[in-house]
């Protein structure tokens, strides 16, 4: 039989909540690597926003950094455009400031990607001050040079239990 540990960080990759949740229940631990030496937070869907709450919740480490890339979490949900999970991932402490290998924040790559969305709330979080290492504007410029509204906030984001 597979190890817990693989199990559950196959199961979050899936994006399989209930799964990710069972395993939990059984004593998977969420910050225990798997044969490839990755945790679930690091391998999960990112576009599961309620397995990252799951193992948030359990315990798992929102700012575990891969040792070869230094990508956190955050990158990986900034760069693929998933602001429900960047929010779950930031409110669980997860830091918006760190730069991956290649010298990037969160909000560079959201950048690149055109995530505008990811942007806002990243500039927000941030207090305007995550301008990126890319940009040559200002915390209060946008992607295309307008400026936004950096007041704005994302709606309140919680995902049953149950």
């Amino acid at each position: 039989m597979e190890p817990l540990a693989d199990r559950l960080a196959t199961a979050a990759a899936r994006g399989r909540a209930e799964e990710v949740r069972a395993l939990l229940a059984a004593g998977a631990q969420p910050n225990a690597p798997n044969r490839l030496g990755r945790s679930p937070i690091q391998v999960m869907m990112m576009g599961s926003a309620r397995v990252a709450e799951l193992l948030l919740l359990h315990g798992a480490d929102p700012n575990c950094a891969d040792p070869a890339t230094l990508t956190r979490p955050v990158h990986d949900a900034a760069r693929e455009g998933f602001l429900d999970t960047l929010v779950v991932l930031h409110r669980a402490g997860a830091r918006l400031d760190v730069r991956d290998a290649w010298g990037r924040l969160p909000v560079d790559l959201a950048e690149e990607r055109g995530h505008r969305d990811i942007v806002r709330y990243l500039r927000a979080a941030t207090g305007g001050t995550g301008s990126g290492s890319h940009t040559g504007t200002d915390g209060a410029e946008g992607v295309a040079g307008e400026v936004e509204d950096l007041s704005w906030t994302p709606k309140s984001f919680s995902i049953p239990l149950t």
